[in-house]
């Protein structure tokens, strides 16, 4: 398992109210990166009238996404996967209880399609994708170079949607708009293409056609039956009072309080003893001021001052220890090795050596803030859309979800999917990018190495499918019966490994308990509709 080193990050100070600063426990695991592709209900609205105006239009303009064309190269050795944990696998939507067959005929299955987005220069792209298993019913798989955009600073796409069985313009099961692009952090951050990666979760699916979103009144919004939105804008407190004396408490402009302001103030001139500093150490302060202790380690506070003033030590915040169990110890361990507890640790043992008792020590120096009320002020803006669009419902409710799987051993035979498009580096152009196509043959680790995109760890798959296929998904104990497998990998890069100018490798990143990380965070997060569309 390679691994590129984080960043290291600062230390976390536990502030509150006298608080004894509780501590959480520090994974060594990098954390999926997250990405919203499409936030808002107008954001929607608008990637569906884009796609689907004039008959699909601009599906049927896109093309395959090849930004690394000219980079198909031969892959090498190159230290090869490791297992970081056990095999694991998530069954197919409908097989939950069940085990997939090992049937070797060729059926595609509805859950492939393509992946549909614009990119920075503008143009429309293409990949492959397909649905996979989730709690929500709502998730895609794909390379995660078709979520984001390498030249243009690491960017997330623009009108991501994906299409299952997407034929010649046609969205048989409906259009899925992208929610959120969960990857691998080294991909986001570092363009590491052993994690080429993503598991991107999608709205409930669109069916049909709308009338543009336009802007109506409020009472025009109030009225409207069929799909409706508020976007907020946030204004000053003057724009606020003009526009009430304007429309009304029941107009369009609001205001709330919010979580108030906190500074770091100097110490109030009334207090000169502990005693004078009592009132300011309770849940309210005094006079908006109050006191609390900000946990420092044992060096800062021995360094810091006696006194009142901000930056004291904190007198009778040490203490003595304080009694923990073994676990409360083991867990403040791991977070003290992360910087995220600062305190100290201490065991009591017995005359053979063996542990009795475990302690906890924290320390703490002064802080006077000031907490001022807030208040947000927004003005809302109202949009309906003509009811012309059907919700289609979930993705895996309706064409289902192919399985996961991860730390696999390499030499199992899989079965993988896309729609090639792009020609051989000779020029040569054997696909249309209109139908899916289809590999089979064992996987191997021999070929795993590419000094250019940072590969070490890939797996390879003799196939000659050209770009378009990227992110289509490698599929274990593929079933052609249920044409339902297991996804353990997705096409990633082209390699020409005779140096004929043709493609005749293709390579997937290892899946192992990291990409389970990042596919456990999407497989957990909802998305739903975006707006109450009627069921067809």
């Amino acid at each position: 398992m390679k691994r590129i080193l984080l960043p290291a990050g600062g230390a976390v100070l536990a502030t509150g109210l006298l608080a004894a600063g509780l501590a959480g426990t520090a994974s060594a695991t990098p954390a999926p990166t997250d990405e919203y592709l499409a936030k808002s209900a107008q954001q929607v609205a608008d990637i569906i009238d884009f796609w689907t105006k004039s008959d699909n239009a601009a599906l049927k303009s896109a093309t395959a996404y090849h930004w690394d064309y000219k980079e198909v190269k031969k892959l090498v050795q190159k230290g090869g996967y490791v297992a970081d944990t056990k095999p694991g696998v998530v069954a197919p939507i409908g097989e939950e209880k069940k085990v997939a067959a090992k049937v070797h005929n060729v059926n595609v299955p509805k859950t492939i399609g393509k992946v549909f987005f614009e990119g920075r220069d503008g143009k429309l792209y293409w990949c492959t994708g397909t649905s996979i298993q989730s709690n929500y019913k709502n998730l895609v798989s794909t390379a995660g170079h078709c979520v984001y955009d390498l030249a243009g600073n690491d960017e997330v796409v623009s009108r991501w949607v994906f299409v299952p069985a997407y034929y010649q313009g046609k969205a048989p099961y409906g259009i899925y708009v992208g929610k959120q692009a969960f990857t691998h952090y080294d991909f986001s951050i570092y363009e590491d293409f052993d994690r080429d990666y993503a598991f991107v979760t999608v709205y409930n699916g669109i069916g049909g056609g709308a009338g543009k979103a336009a802007q109506v009144t409020k009472g025009e919004f109030d009225k409207h039956v069929g799909p409706k939105w508020v976007d907020e804008k946030d204004i000053t407190a003057a724009e606020y009072t003009a526009g009430v004396d304007k429309y009304g408490e029941n107009g369009p402009f609001k205001s709330k309080a919010v979580d108030p302001k906190v500074e770091t103030v100097a110490k109030p001139a009334d207090v000169n003893s502990a005693a004078d500093a009592q009132k300011y150490m309770d849940a309210d302060g005094h006079n908006g001021v109050k006191l609390v202790g900000v946990e420092v380690t044992k060096g800062q506070y021995t360094a810091a001052p006696d006194g009142l003033d901000n930056n004291a030590k904190f007198i009778g915040m040490t203490g003595q220890p304080l009694s923990i169990s073994k676990e409360e110890y083991d867990q403040l361990s791991a977070a003290k090795a992360d910087g995220k507890f600062l305190g100290e640790l201490t065991v009591t043992k017995d005359k053979n050596g063996n542990a009795t008792a475990w302690f906890k020590q924290q320390f703490y120096i002064k802080k006077w803030v000031k907490a001022t009320a807030q208040t947000r002020y927004w003005v809302e803006t109202y949009y309906v859309v003509d009811v012309k669009y059907v919700d289609n419902g979930r993705l895996g409710d309706v064409v289902g979800g192919q399985g996961f799987a991860y730390n696999q051993p390499t030499g199992k035979y899989v079965r993988t999917f896309g729609y090639p498009y792009a020609e051989h580096p000779d020029g040569s152009k054997p696909y249309t990018g209109v139908t899916v196509k289809n590999c089979y043959g064992k996987t191997s680790a021999k070929l795993v190495g590419s000094a250019a995109k940072k590969i070490e760890e890939h797996v390879a798959l003799k196939c000659a499918m050209t770009p378009g296929a990227d992110g289509g998904p490698w599929l274990l104990k593929y079933s052609n019966a249920k044409r339902l497998g297991y996804v353990n990998g997705v096409t990633s890069t082209f390699n020409d490994q005779d140096s004929n100018d043709r493609v005749d490798y293709i390579s997937s990143p290892y899946f192992d308990g990291e990409t389970n990380t990042v596919y456990k965070a999407a497989a957990n997060t909802a998305s739903g509709p975006m707006f109450p569309f009627p069921k067809p």
